[in-house]
């Protein structure tokens, strides 16, 4: 029973801190970064997308995380992390995977492969029809 409720005191540890990672990211901060350091960006890896390297907001003070690769998502485009200014204070935007030009054609929040009308005319497309018949 004992082992039982460290697992679970464990768990809810563990949650309280994504929850406090999250909060982290949408902060508002009075201090403006630093300028950021300079990175030799190395070779290209096929697969993957160099994320440049940034300062971000941890325990009241600016930290600098380094330049690297992350794994690239099929369909979706990395935005890359940037501090700006917002209501006296600043604010860290990007630094995160969105929808890009070859997943989202239309920009509708619909992947491609499950849009019934591509071209994001409001009219569901003959091509997308046959495509997606379910008596076919």
């Amino acid at each position: 029973m004992h082992r039982k409720t460290l697992l679970s005191a464990a768990f809810a540890a563990a949650l309280m801190g994504f929850g406090a990672v999250a909060q982290a990211q949408s902060i508002t901060v009075r201090v403006a970064p630093p300028a950021p350091r300079h990175e030799v960006a190395p070779a290209a890896r096929p697969g993957h997308v160099w994320v440049r390297g940034h300062y971000v907001w941890r325990g009241n003070q600016y930290v600098w995380v380094k330049g690297h690769h992350v794994a690239a998502r099929s369909g979706y485009v990395y935005r890359e992390p940037q501090w700006v200014q917002r209501n006296g204070g600043w604010v860290m935007v990007g630094n995160a995977w969105e929808r890009g030009p070859q997943g989202d054609k239309d920009g509708d929040g619909v992947a491609n492969r499950y849009d019934r009308d591509r071209d994001g005319d409001g009219i569901r497309n003959s091509k997308d029809a046959r495509q997606y018949n379910p008596n076919k």
